[in-house]
């Protein structure tokens, strides 16, 4: 992530409680938020975010964990297309927390920790958002609006950091069917000997379906 002249994020914890009262998560006005450089954190639960929630295997221990949030809008002199100099809106949000998923090796509940910290271009339509090279490894785009819905945009950030498979470091113990075999053959003494291109299709994270809902859902594009 680069940096840029913005105050850190965790800087937006502090002074967050000063505009908690003012500002609605669910209907912010994301340009003048960051026109005029302000912040604000808060707490949202999985139990508010329904396609997070999806992930979460119905036996994990806790299904509503929480996830901490800090926002903070800045404006950044930029070129335009007439040649002259004009601030442009940005926002920086940073996510930490936790969720349960399913290890895709012993298919045992495990807590995967969860820590966002982005920067995003505020563009006015998906016409000016097109325009920005997908690779751009500074900034993502978002389409902004006078209700723009945070939460939400704060769930399409977990589902992007979602692991490509959901994994154990080390699993706790071995799954019967990778014990046994499928048809009873001899199977493993331990899981780590079951390579991940073994794991079955359909128990993969499809990432490519989970970006192409995040292109239907949403305040916004986010390219």
């Amino acid at each position: 992530m680069t940096e840029h002249p913005g105050k850190p994020a965790g800087a937006a914890l502090e002074k967050g409680a000063q505009d908690k009262s003012a500002l609605n998560p669910r209907d912010l006005d994301i340009f003048e938020f960051a026109r005029s450089g302000r912040s604000a954190s808060g707490t949202v639960r999985l139990s508010q975010l329904p396609r997070m929630l999806n992930e979460v295997p119905a036996e994990a221990p806790d299904r509503d964990t929480a996830f901490t949030w800090q926002a903070e809008g800045f404006k950044q002199q930029e070129l335009q297309d007439d040649g002259t100099e004009g601030p442009q809106p940005y926002l920086r949000l940073a996510i930490h927390g936790g969720a349960w998923l399913t290890c895709q090796r012993c298919l045992a509940p495990y807590e995967q920790a969860f820590h966002a910290d982005t920067v995003f271009r505020i563009v006015q339509t998906e016409e000016e958002a097109d325009e920005f090279p997908l690779d751009d490894d500074e900034f993502d785009v978002i389409v902004g609006s006078r209700h723009f819905d945070l939460v939400d945009l704060i769930e399409e950030e977990l589902l992007l950091s979602l692991p490509l498979v959901p994994k154990h470091e080390v699993c706790p113990e071995i799954h019967e069917s990778l014990a046994s075999g499928a048809d009873g053959a001899e199977g493993v003494d331990s899981v780590d000997d079951v390579p991940e291109q073994e794991i079955e299709p359909e128990e993969r994270v499809n990432p490519f379906a989970a970006l192409e809902s995040l292109k239907k859902d949403g305040p916004g594009s986010k390219h």
